[in-house]
């Protein structure tokens, strides 16, 4: 893939002829809930509901029942807004492949847009993807608080085991870098 174009240049070095400057990096949104999730790149579109903490603390997912869902931690930030927002998906279910099948294949520099209740689309960025075990998941690295609006994008990953499940988890990292919609071009 070629670089980004916005990216800016390393340090020390100046920006060939040609190349615009770094985008700005849009100011964060107020609170609007997440309505639809879409990732370009794998055509995925899909509808987003709203999650909370399950009994022991941990995050809850998606009805496994309509596997094209994606959660959103209601909790957290909301699409655009300041801090770190957090989305889950199933990779498959008993029926196929479910929404974040894919989402392991995600390369940095690919853009995941959150359209919110307000019309506006936030548009993230991906930064990197990561696999953790389950066992040492880093709830700091990946859930910590950050000064400007940022996305992290999870589903199961590594090898399935039919009594414990998947034993890892994929994690996209991503940054708010366009809104789109009322009063916002990207």
């Amino acid at each position: 893939d070629p670089p980004d174009a916005r990216a800016p240049a390393p340090a020390g070095r100046g920006r060939p002829a040609g190349h615009p400057a770094p985008a700005r990096t849009p100011r964060p949104l107020p609170p609007s809930r997440a309505t639809g999730l879409a990732i370009p790149y794998f055509s995925l579109k899909a509808p987003v509901v709203g999650l909370g903490l399950d009994p022991g603390h941990h995050l809850a997912t998606p009805p496994v029942d309509d596997p094209k869902l994606v959660g959103w931690y209601q909790s957290g930030p909301s699409p655009g807004e300041s801090g770190t927002a957090v989305a889950v998906g199933h990779r498959d279910t008993r029926t196929g492949a479910a929404v974040f099948a894919n989402l392991g294949m995600l390369k940095p520099g690919r853009l995941v847009e959150a359209r919110r209740a307000d019309g506006r689309t936030a548009v993230y960025t991906v930064d990197a993807v990561r696999k953790y075990d389950k066992a040492s998941f880093p709830d700091q690295e990946v859930y910590g608080p950050r000064n400007r609006p940022e996305l992290r994008l999870i589903t199961c990953g590594g090898k399935f085991d039919r009594k414990k499940g998947y034993e890892s988890n994929v994690v996209v990292f991503a940054h708010l870098t366009a809104v789109r919609g009322p009063g916002r071009t990207a």
